[in-house]
């Protein structure tokens, strides 16, 4: 678990409590990057409850905190007395101007085309890789892959001497949880044939398979509980998992086949749809063999996007963003029941993949916030690939300008291992890979990108670490394959739709001069409140004249457009000259002054008493004024601060001579047209 602390940033947490809450999705998605780098260096069946907690205890602001976190994990489980089978070391990558970084500060992540986090064991094995790319061409990826494996060898070996300096004895663990030799043998020779048969007939589904299995798991475990009754129950499931997994991964080895049929590189049976339903602003069905699921996007104001708490952007330089991807992973996609909750840890972490692989295609100028659904709704292999597939896909249904389409695919792993050297002697790489190929594989390698380059990757490892050589043939055939997927992709939709849907949203900008400001928002923002209570638009401002208004649909934009000519229809001002005599209608009387129009559709505007006569005075009836007055006023334009009028009877009563006036040349609120270069009264 990785905390980030306020007071590491020097702030004060902004919730009511004053104080941290419940985790954040950078902190979630750190944790997962943590846990994923040194969980596969634990020894086999150790089950012990271990826990390490990050907490962040300063932050310089310079620097992202993520990758100490990763390397002070190292760090304090090789200086701990537990078993692990470490250290490891993490770097991140950048790539600025063509050139390699490693270790980026935030300003130079900033503009970086790359943010690629290596998490290496010693001699050059990687453990684990997490990137997001400005769709980099493939040999610069695997460049800044060697660059780091490279730079994390320093920190391995940092860690090692302060090991060797405390002089660390691991303790030795009780008992490791594993399948006693014997009862794997009887397993095997129980049922071997019936697995053998399952695994081979290619007519199975995921369904069937699971079926099949688990109907040989309970007679073999009956057969097993008979013949070693003092026996652990977990022994007896586990030896048949070592059997299991045996023949499944012998299959590929040896005999190069896949228990649905294909070989090692080739891709499932792959459908696309698009524009599922009329009324959603975009929506596609991706489905990849038994792996279903449904993308919706969704157009929504600026307003709307997503703004990030003052910590994170403090610790880690978060910033609001306007596309978000949120993935959903119900328990009847994989055939079972289950609580629906809150996301969990591994949604969040799916959605940011499918997030981190469709954001470079996002043209920066959009004018709305884009929110992209997948919801899966079958699942037997990599849903967050296929949700960035499907998000593709529905993006360009939707009509937003992405530059190009983007695919994503998983590779597996399967190895033999030296069981004294511990070196890989013999591995095969699977394209595409089934649930069950995950299950029982070395490596989950999930790659996204478009046809010129790559967007993000994802890798996962159960092994203690593989070579470079391994990465760069996955990279290799994931490339091949995400090729494959976008020429079928393009079948159904190759390039956006030129127009977005009539039933999307509408944006317009509306031109407000100075002077009308309060009519427009009027008191307390009442007019504008009531204009989103009516019509649901949203309404906000660009600069000081320059209003946007957002509406959910066009015909909301026109109800707006009434809304607003409503209100501003008696407020249609002239071209008052500067300096100029005009002659005014008193409306009304106040203690402070009165109220006078220079025209009759205009909105009554102050006339104070210290501007009304050369003499001081302290109510306008001790001027003989009433209501129905003509009476004649000098014009010195507008108040700079609040755009009011400035006008004065005063200075008419001395000897300068002054020229009435003519009033013309009509100018309001501009809505949706071409914003007035000038000011509408000039000074």
């Amino acid at each position: 678990d990785y905390r980030q602390k306020a007071a590491a940033a020097g702030r004060i947490p902004t919730n009511y409590l004053r104080r941290e809450l419940g985790s954040t999705d950078k902190e979630i998605l750190t944790s997962r990057v943590i846990d994923r780098s040194i969980r596969p260096l634990f020894p086999a069946g150790y089950f012990y409850d271990t826990q390490i907690l990050c907490n962040l205890l300063a932050v310089d602001g310079v620097n992202d905190p993520d990758i100490l976190a990763i390397n002070g994990a190292s760090a304090a489980l090789a200086l701990s007395d537990i078993p692990w089978n470490g250290p490891i070391g993490a770097v991140r990558v950048g790539l600025v101007d063509g050139e390699t970084i490693i270790n980026p500060t935030r300003k130079q992540m900033s503009s970086s085309a790359l943010n690629l986090i290596v998490a290496g064991a010693s001699q050059n094995q990687v453990v684990m890789l997490e990137a997001t790319a400005e769709n980099i061409l493939q040999q610069d990826f695997c460049h800044a892959i060697k660059v780091g494996v490279k730079h994390t060898q320093q920190i391995i070996q940092g860690i090692q001497q302060l090991v060797k300096e405390q002089g660390v004895v691991k303790r030795t663990v009780q008992k490791l949880f594993g399948a006693p030799e014997e009862i794997v043998e009887c397993a095997k020779n129980l049922a071997f044939n019936k697995i053998y048969e399952v695994f081979t007939d290619s007519s199975h589904d995921k369904i069937s398979r699971d079926e099949a299995i688990n109907k040989i798991r309970l007679e073999t475990e009956e057969q097993l509980k008979e013949k070693f009754p003092e026996a652990e129950p977990y022994e007896i499931m586990e030896s048949f998992n070592v059997v299991s997994k045996d023949i499944f991964r012998n299959l590929v080895l040896n005999e190069y086949r896949r228990c649905d049929g294909r070989d090692l590189t080739s891709l499932r049976e792959i459908k696309c749809e698009v524009n599922m339903f009329k009324m959603l602003h975009g929506s596609a069905l991706f489905q990849r063999g038994q792996t279903q699921v449904l993308c919706t996007v969704t157009f929504d104001s600026i307003e709307s996007s997503v703004k990030s708490d003052v910590i994170s952007t403090a610790v880690s330089g978060i910033k609001d963003k306007n596309f978000m991807l949120h993935y959903e992973f119900p328990p009847y996609a994989t055939n079972e029941i289950g609580k629906v909750t809150g996301m969990n840890r591994r949604e969040l972490g799916h959605g940011a993949l499918a997030e981190r692989a469709l954001k470079p295609i996002i043209p920066q100028d959009f004018p709305f916030t884009i929110r992209v659904t997948s919801e899966v709704l079958e699942s037997n292999g990599s849903s967050s690939m296929a949700s960035a597939c499907g998000g593709s896909l529905a993006l360009m249904d939707a009509g937003v300008p992405v530059s190009s389409a983007v695919a994503g695919v998983a590779i597996g792993l399967i190895t033999k291992c030296n069981l004294e050297k511990g070196d890989i002697e013999d591995y095969r790489l699977l394209t595409d890979i089934l649930g069950i190929e995950d299950y029982y594989g070395d490596m989950d390698f999930k790659m996204a990108g478009t046809n010129k380059g790559i967007t993000a990757l994802q890798v996962d490892l159960k092994l203690p670490g593989i070579p470079i050589k391994i990465v760069m043939e996955a990279i290799q055939q994931a490339t091949a394959a995400k090729r494959d997927i976008l020429q079928i992709m393009n079948q159904t939709l190759a390039k956006p739709r030129p127009n977005r849907k009539e039933s999307g949203p509408v944006v317009e900008t509306i031109h407000v001069p100075l002077s009308k400001r309060l009519r427009f928002i009027g008191p307390g923002a009442y007019n504008l409140k009531k204009l989103q209570a009516q019509t649901g638009v949203t309404v906000s401002q660009l600069d000081e004249e320059t209003y946007s208004v957002f509406a959910p649909t066009p015909s909301a934009m026109h109800e707006a457009r009434e809304f607003i000519h409503e209100i501003c229809k008696d407020d249609q001002e002239v071209n008052l000259e500067f300096g100029a005599v005009y002659t005014a209608t008193i409306t009304e009387i106040r203690d402070s002054g009165v109220m006078v129009k220079l025209y009759p559709n205009m909105t009554p505007v102050l006339l104070h008493n210290s501007q009304l006569d050369q003499r001081k005075i302290k109510h306008p009836s001790a001027l003989g004024l009433e209501v129905g007055q003509e009476i004649q006023v000098k014009y010195f334009g507008r108040d700079p601060t609040d755009g009011r009028m400035r006008l004065s009877r005063k200075i008419l009563q001395s000897p300068a001579t002054t020229v009435l006036k003519t009033l013309t040349d009509k100018n309001s609120i501009v809505l949706g047209g071409t914003i007035p270069q000038s000011s509408t009264s000039s000074q």
